[in-house]
C-alpha cells in the first residue's frame, strides 16, 4: 500500500508539473501577467482531466454583493451597539461596552440569551425570508458541483447564503455555523428554523425600533426537548469549539486536493485558516481576494509557474471572469433573477462587453 501510495503521489506531482507549464505558456503566448492571464491558468486546469477534486475555503468576500451587513466594518454591529437597549444586568453591559464581541460569547450568551438575540434578531428574521441572495461567486460554486468537480466546500460566514444553492448540504461545511439552521445550545437538540423564526418574531423585542409589531419586552426561547431558553442559530460563539465535521472532512478532504480556491477571506482566523496549508505541495492554489492573503502560511504569489495564483479584485468579479474562461457565463445568465442586484449588474457590464459567450475558451473540455 505505502509503494502505490508512493507512485500515486509521483504521478500527482509529475501531472501537476506537467499542466502547470502548459497552462504558464498559454498565458505567456497571451501576454501574461494581470487577472485574466491568471484565472486562464487556473481555468485550463480545472478543464483538464487532472482537476477533479477542487476544495473551497469561502469567506465575508463572497457575501459582499449581497448586501449583507459586515459586523466588524465602521457602521457595523459592532460599531453601532447600545448596550443600554439591550436586555442584560449591568455588569453584562459593561461587558458588552467595553468589548462588543461578547454579544456573541459563549459564557454570556449561557447567562443571557437575549444579547445574541436582540442583537441578531433582524439578521435571523432577513435570513428566513431570504433578505438576502446568493451572488455570483455562490452560484460559480455550484456550477463546479455541477461539472463533477467540487469535492466540499468550507465556509466561514454565517448567512447561509450557500444553501440558496443546488450544493448537496452533505458537500458545505460551515466551519463557524450558520444562521440558516437552529439548535440548542446546552443539548444540541434541534428546532425547526421556521417554528423558532415564529417565536423571535413574537419574542425578542427590537432593539433597532424597525418593527412596529415586536413585543416591548423580550421573552425566552425554550429548548422542545431540556426546558433551557438557550435555543439559537447554529452559529459558533467566541469560547465555544468548532463542529467536528471541519475537521474530519480536512482529514478526508485535503490529501487528495487538485485544486485549492481561497475566496475573499483574510486567512488571519484560526483554525479555519488551516485549509490553506493543510493541501499537499502538489495542489494549486487560487486566492481570489481585493489583497493578497496568506503570506504566512506559506502562500507564495509571483512565482513564474507557481501554485498559487493570485486574482485581484472583488469575488463576483473574479470568478465571473473564470465562468467566461470555462464557458459557463450562459449558466450564470440562466441565474440572473436569482442574483441580488449588484451581481445583476456585474453580468449585464460583462454582456454588454460581448462577455456571455465561450471566449473560444475550455467550454468543451468542461462539459
Amino acid at each position: 500500500r505505502l509503494v502505490t501510495r508512493a507512485a500515486a503521489v509521483l504521478r500527482r506531482q509529475q501531472t501537476f508539473t506537467f499542466t502547470m507549464a502548459a497552462a504558464v505558456s498559454t498565458a505567456d503566448a497571451a501576454g501574461g501577467g494581470g487577472c485574466s492571464s491568471e484565472l486562464s491558468r487556473v481555468a485550463r486546469f480545472i478543464a483538464s482531466d487532472d482537476c477533479q477534486n477542487i476544495c473551497i475555503l469561502s469567506g465575508a468576500g463572497v457575501s459582499v454583493a449581497a448586501g449583507i451587513p459586515d459586523f466588524r466594518s465602521p457602521g457595523g454591529m459592532y460599531d453601532t451597539l447600545k448596550p443600554e437597549l439591550i436586555t442584560a444586568t449591568p455588569r453584562q453591559r459593561s461587558l458588552m461596552a467595553t468589548d462588543p464581541t461578547y454579544v456573541v460569547e459563549y459564557d454570556m450568551f449561557m447567562e443571557n440569551a437575549y444579547p445574541y438575540l436582540e442583537v441578531r434578531r433582524p439578521f435571523i428574521l432577513g435570513t428566513a425570508k431570504q433578505q438576502w441572495k446568493a451572488t455570483i461567486s455562490h452560484h460559480f460554486f455550484d456550477l463546479l458541483h455541477e461539472q463533477g468537480k467540487l469535492t466540499r466546500l468550507y465556509t466561514q460566514n454565517i448567512d447561509g447564503l450557500d444553501f440558496q444553492t443546488h450544493i448537496p448540504r452533505d458537500k458545505i461545511v460551515p466551519v463557524h455555523g450558520s444562521i440558516g439552521a437552529v439548535a440548542c445550545e446546552a443539548c444540541n437538540h434541534p428546532m425547526d428554523t421556521g417554528a423558532f423564526c415564529e417565536l423571535v418574531q413574537s419574542n425578542i423585542k427590537d432593539i433597532y425600533r424597525k418593527d412596529a409589531e415586536a413585543p416591548s419586552e423580550s421573552s425566552p426561547i425554550l429548548c422542545e426537548k431540556c426546558g433551557k431558553p438557550t435555543v439559537k442559530p447554529t452559529t459558533v460563539l467566541f469560547g465555544a469549539g468548532l463542529p467536528e465535521v471541519f475537521f474530519d472532512s480536512m482529514v478526508e478532504d485535503l490529501p487528495t486536493c487538485d485544486l485549492l480556491i481561497v475566496a475573499g477571506t483574510s486567512l488571519v482566523v484560526s483554525p479555519a485558516n488551516m485549509v490553506a496549508y493543510k493541501v499537499p505541495s502538489t495542489t494549486m492554489r487560487l486566492v481570489a481576494n481585493r489583497e493578497p492573503v496568506g503570506q504566512e502560511l506559506g502562500i507564495t504569489y509571483g512565482t513564474e509557474g507557481g501554485r498559487d495564483v493570485f486574482a485581484e479584485g472583488d469575488c463576483d468579479e473574479c470568478f465571473a471572469q473564470l465562468a467566461q474562461e470555462l464557458g459557463l457565463m450562459g449558466k450564470l445568465m440562466e441565474r440572473y433573477d436569482l442574483l441580488p442586484e449588484a451581481s445583476q449588474l456585474l453580468l449585464d457590464r460583462l454582456d454588454g462587453n460581448g462577455g456571455g459567450g465561450n471566449e473560444g475558451g475550455v467550454a468543451a473540455d468542461v462539459d
